[in-house]
């Protein structure tokens, strides 16, 4: 059986992946936008403001009208926002307007009404205001053709909210990967349902699903197949057909019901093992050009394989930051596997130090939500040493 280092595996999965996961561009409403990537520098098509607009509710006025106060001037009505343009301000009179409404033309400044009174017909300015006071002009905060959202943006709320206000309704961002998932298994059932002896809830369907979803990427087929390899094998072409990349879990190991290991093997993928625990048995193929990784079944394998050999490449696929490993201080001594690189899992505490959580059982679930850091260990570690963590 032919084995790997993990950086040889890694390095297999990143040449198998590329031509998949070149980046390309699609369009997407601001709805469905937050958390998606700008592909291109995206300018704005107006200037913002769009036209000289009232900052405060108060008193639009010639500010040399209010240059000695208290200034007494006749009002000559109220501008709502939403109002059309008004006509121009006469000197020595003063109009009543409201935050974002049009400055009349003539006035050019606005005198907030806490700092006025009036008694309907006229209002009393008590504190002067110099010209441009309060007053928003076009453009003071963007002009037409500038750029509003540089390109490999992570999209969030205040990003989509300049949109907007610029009039845009829809956005060129980053296609998500398209990903396949197919979990394999006679014992396998859905979670919610009431289990026979020796079935088990499936785990890995859902830990893909949203693994792949924090990494950018967008699971288009996801199906659940027993050990029978036609049915394996009708369930892999429907995902070929509808995925830019395949995640299989479970059937790749030296029993006699691998059905991923029967069903692949032949196509000429490869597969073999990886110098690693948990996460030992990996397979790799190209099917009709789409490639696909398959993963060993139990549920920490399973997570602990995508996390390092898959994630990695979705995100940069997806625009989204690397997740870097972490330098930390161990908390406790970890007695390393000769020949093997474990992946233990483990816990950052108030101090910044990293326990080891549980053993290395590849069954370990809760240990694995109890964690948040993966902990690579290649040899004997005494407390203190510095490993690179990576952030789970």
């Amino acid at each position: 059986m032919a084995r790997r280092t993990v950086e040889e595996h890694a390095a297999a999965i990143a040449e198998l992946l590329a031509p998949a996961l070149t980046p390309t561009p699609t369009v997407v409403p601001l709805a469905g936008a937050r958390g998606r990537v700008a592909f291109t520098d995206v300018r704005s098509p107006v200037d913002l403001p769009l036209f000289r607009n009232s900052q405060m509710d108060g008193i639009a006025v010639r500010a040399a009208d209010v240059a000695s106060v208290p200034a007494r001037l006749p009002l000559r009505g109220t501008v709502p926002a939403g109002a059309t343009q008004p006509p121009p301000l006469d000197p020595g009179t003063a109009v009543r307007i409201m935050t974002g409404a049009p400055v009349p033309g003539g006035a050019d400044t606005v005198v907030p009404v806490e700092e006025t009174s009036t008694d309907g017909t006229h209002v009393v300015v008590h504190r002067g205001r110099g010209a441009g006071e309060y007053v928003r002009e076009p453009g003071s905060d963007v002009t037409a053709g500038e750029v509003l959202v540089p390109a490999g943006t992570l999209l969030a709320p205040r990003h989509l909210a300049a949109l907007a206000a610029a009039g845009l309704d829809r956005v060129t961002v980053r296609q998500s990967p398209h990903v396949a998932v197919l979990t394999t298994g006679d014992e396998l059932i859905e979670p919610g349902t009431r289990p026979s002896p020796g079935q088990l809830f499936d785990a890995n369907a859902t830990a893909l699903d949203a693994a792949c979803a924090e990494a950018g990427a967008q699971v288009v087929v996801r199906e659940r197949t027993a050990d029978d390899p036609a049915e394996f094998g009708a369930a892999l072409a429907r995902a070929v057909a509808g995925a830019d990349v395949v995640l299989t879990s479970g059937g790749i190991s030296q029993g006699e019901f691998e059905v991923v290991r029967q069903v692949v093997g032949p196509t000429g993928g490869w597969v073999g093992s990886v110098a690693m625990q948990p996460g030992g048995p990996q397979a790799t193929a190209v099917l009709d050009g789409v490639p696909v990784v398959c993963f060993p079944g139990n549920p920490v394998s399973t997570q602990v394989s995508f996390a390092v050999f898959v994630r990695p490449l979705l995100r940069a696929a997806a625009g989204l930051p690397p997740i870097r490993p972490v330098p930390l201080p161990l908390a406790d001594d970890v007695r390393g596997m000769p020949g093997k690189r474990q992946f233990r899992r483990g816990r950052v505490d108030e101090n910044g130090r990293v326990s080891i959580v549980a053993g290395p059982g590849s069954h370990l679930v809760a240990a694995m939500a109890a964690s948040d850091v993966l902990v690579p260990v290649d040899r004997d570690l005494a407390a203190g040493e510095t490993v690179e963590v990576i952030p789970l």
